[in-house]
């Protein structure tokens, strides 16, 4: 059976508005005012908030009604792109006063603090997004297999760099990879070499630094001849994800080949 994407979002879309936070809140404050039993929702709400709603009906309770009606359509209308500006309010920085907030999200919001189905929404939203770029990006990869045991933390690397790659984080994922050739290097070097390392770069010894030492020490250690040459490549993309800037899906993809090639090369001895 296919799975189709666009039904599931479609099926997301229908629950997130049914259910809006704040749209049943402003529908029933609407209905009771326009049947004459405003005064059943001194019950419910803060005395505050109750008198002032009080005094807006009073001036103009037709207006009102209306008023309420409105804000309830928008609530429903609205919450989907409602929430991703939550979600984003989260992610992105927020320049202060730079913005007003509508009365209907600032509602929505409030009544939502607790339940968070503003966020929920958001955030399946954005993984379904998330999954055809994923698919297609998982076609580029194979599984990788290798001759040697290593360490938990390389294991653990390796799957955080994928996993960033198919999420479209690129410049995580190259961070990542370089960081799994490092530890690989520091469980495949020589006993004596490893303590000499460590000791030298007082246990910071960035990848640069090991295949620095691999170079000058390449006889002891064992290592593929090829293998240098391809971990210099992920090297040189980390770096510059970390010092020059965003990278590009390719250079990603790319940095991640190579970093799974080193690994299976270094590890396949």
């Amino acid at each position: 059976m296919a799975i189709t994407i666009d039904r599931l979002k479609d099926l997301l879309l229908s629950m997130a508005s049914d259910n809006a936070p704040g749209r049943e809140f402003a529908s029933a404050i609407a209905e009771l005012a326009r049947v004459g039993r405003f005064a059943d929702l001194r019950q419910v709400l803060p005395a505050v908030v109750y008198d002032e709603l009080w005094q807006r009906y009073q001036v103009d309770a037709e207006g009102f009604v209306e008023e309420w009606e409105h804000l309830a359509r928008e609530m429903q209308q609205g919450f989907a792109q409602h929430a991703r500006q939550r979600l984003t309010s989260l992610t992105r920085l927020q320049l202060a006063g730079r913005r007003v907030t509508p009365a209907w999200k600032s509602i929505q919001r409030a009544l939502d603090s607790r339940q968070n189905d503003l966020l929920r929404a958001a955030m399946a939203a954005e993984v379904l997004d998330l999954i055809e770029p994923a698919v297609i990006r998982a076609t580029h990869l194979r599984e990788c297999v290798i001759g040697s045991e290593t360490s938990e933390e390389a294991d653990r690397y390796l799957d955080e760099a994928t996993r960033c790659y198919f999420l479209g984080l690129f410049t995580a994922c190259a961070v990542m990879c370089r960081s799994v050739v490092e530890e690989a290097i520091r469980q495949k070097l020589p006993e004596g070499l490893r303590r000499q390392v460590r000791s030298r770069y007082r246990n910071a010894a960035t990848l640069g630094n090991l295949l620095h030492e691999i170079n000058n020490n390449f006889t002891v250690t064992g290592i593929a001849p090829g293998f240098p040459k391809i971990a210099n490549h992920v090297n040189d993309i980390g770096k510059k994800a970390v010092h020059q800037g965003l990278l590009s899906e390719d250079e990603a993809r790319l940095c991640l080949q190579n970093a799974r090639e080193a690994i299976q090369m270094l590890l396949d001895r």
